[in-house]
């Protein structure tokens, strides 16, 4: 059985993030009380619906991987499919291996309909290790941090 991928609702436009975008995205990052240390514009794609940005998710590079990060959908246009329409994209644009963390167990079961799998923090590859450090000590002190990794990207 194939999974249906929700359309865009009408008007809605899947794009590179452009650089006047990045207040709009910090906008949503802090709504929803995601990390906004490192939010770089031109690693963001974002859906913009009705003339305004409703979602946005960061690909972010490091040397021997990448992390899809800062995946929001703004609350008024959630449920429609958009978080489903974002990650597979950005899972296509993933160029190395790819991985993420997130917290909640929500968020992973959301995550594992992808293909992302759990991983130990000592399974990261050396450029993610210093980066989700502090993952690793919540899961110590358990709290609900999950890493995940993508092992189907043939790349």
């Amino acid at each position: 059985m194939t999974e249906l991928t929700p359309s865009l609702p009408p008007q809605g436009v899947l794009r590179r993030a452009r650089s006047n975008d990045i207040w709009p995205i910090r906008r949503l990052v802090l709504t929803a009380k995601l990390d906004p240390t490192q939010l770089r514009w031109s690693q963001f794609w974002v859906i913009e619906c009705e003339g305004h940005l409703v979602a946005c998710g960061q690909l972010r590079s490091f040397r021997d991987a990448q992390e899809l990060g800062s995946l929001v959908v703004a609350p008024h246009w959630r449920s429609q499919g958009l978080g489903t329409w974002l990650t597979k994209h950005l899972i296509q644009e993933a160029t190395q291996p790819l991985y993420l963390e997130c917290l909640g167990h929500r968020l992973a079961t959301f995550y594992t309909r992808f293909g992302f799998v759990p991983i130990a923090w000592q399974d990261l590859p050396r450029s993610l290790k210093w980066k989700f450090a502090l993952s690793a000590l919540a899961t110590k002190l358990h709290l609900p941090v999950t890493i995940m990794h993508y092992p189907d990207l043939a790349r």
